[in-house]
């Protein structure tokens, strides 16, 4: 089963009706999307936007919805009670006047309807810049319980493999405790998509074999990980075969845990995970799926620019599973 059928199989089997904003709800590729997502009972969507623009372009293209909720941010009969919980929500000194202008952006609106609890998570960044789906949830939704960053996740997916690559898209040269805390963030995202978690922090080094800086911030990492979280198969400094071939592990790292079984890789610094999901995508034939941003309070996720009707659709599936795994954690 693809991990969008085990996503989408998930949202439908469970008792809630997730609701995902769309700020991009003029864009044809969006309203197709949303319609698909509507018609399947997976998701009920909220599209942001001018409501008699929308509706046209809806009777104009022939598409139908179970669900549907369009709000139009320049217009919303709520406006005063949102702009003071949007003053609440920066944490910081804003006038009035700044929160306005804000939520007449429709990535800060979509972002506070999650925030308010009025949307289970949003997607964005069809037309929308990375920051500009990013910024807003870092202001306004912030961190999860514990987290102190956020990071950019890709599921790896070819037929019955799968893999999680951290970080990918968001920290540049993470410290540490950062790594440490993107695996945990990597964990989340691994069992979402039932995968049993194996934990590898990867290096040029495999246990010593090198020295360094970059090294020691690797090996730090991998105690930092194991101290706090002992329960989960984890290791590192690893390099990727060590980590990935069992044959390799038993010549490089005889003693590791991973014993070469590795399936959640964590990268010491943005550019290698970068380059790396891209050569296993393009060279490997893999299916890259995201980036997933990890460890805020409520979901939100950023489209390419690019994105088609069907990468629209799957990350709002996966947006609304991520939703579901919070709603687990909590009750748990």
């Amino acid at each position: 089963m693809s991990v969008f059928d085990l996503l989408k199989n998930k949202v439908q089997n469970s008792n809630k009706t997730y609701q995902i904003v769309f700020p991009e709800g003029n864009d044809l590729r969006v309203l197709k999307a949303a319609s698909k997502l509507s018609l399947a009972d997976i998701v009920k969507p909220i599209l942001l936007g001018e409501p008699e623009e929308i509706k046209a372009l809806i009777t104009k293209e022939n598409l139908e919805f179970s669900q549907l909720e369009i709000i139009d941010p320049l217009h919303y009969e709520k406006q005063k009670s949102m702009v003071q919980k949007f003053i609440d929500a920066r944490r910081k000194d804003i006038a009035k006047s700044e929160a306005e202008k804000a939520l007449k952006d429709p990535n800060y609106f979509g972002t506070m309807l999650v925030k308010i609890g009025q949307a289970d998570g949003m997607v964005s960044g069809a037309t929308h810049s990375t920051a500009a789906t990013v910024r807003p949830a870092l202001q306004l939704i912030h961190t999860a319980a514990g987290m102190n960053r956020v990071s950019g996740s890709f599921i790896m997916e070819r037929a019955k493999e799968k893999y999680i690559f951290a970080d990918c898209a968001i920290n540049i040269d993470p410290d540490s405790e950062t790594l440490a805390e993107i695996a945990y963030q990597s964990v989340q995202t691994a069992r979402m998509i039932d995968i049993d978690p194996k934990v590898a922090f990867l290096s040029f080094s495999t246990n010593g074999s090198a020295k360094g800086e970059m090294v020691t911030k690797v090996k730090e990492a991998a105690t930092i990980f194991h101290q706090q979280h002992p329960e989960i198969v984890s290791d590192g400094e690893l390099q990727f075969d060590a980590a990935f071939v069992p044959d390799v592990a038993a010549s490089k790292a005889p003693a590791s845990a991973l014993k070469g079984q590795a399936n959640i890789f964590i990268f010491p610094e943005l550019q290698s995970g970068n380059i790396s999901y891209k050569i296993t995508q393009r060279l490997a034939n893999f299916t890259a799926i995201g980036p997933i941003l990890q460890g805020l309070q409520k979901p939100v996720n950023d489209l390419s620019r690019g994105a088609n009707t069907q990468d629209i659709y799957h990350i709002a599936i996966l947006t609304a599973a991520q939703a579901l795994l919070r709603d687990e954690q909590n009750e748990g």
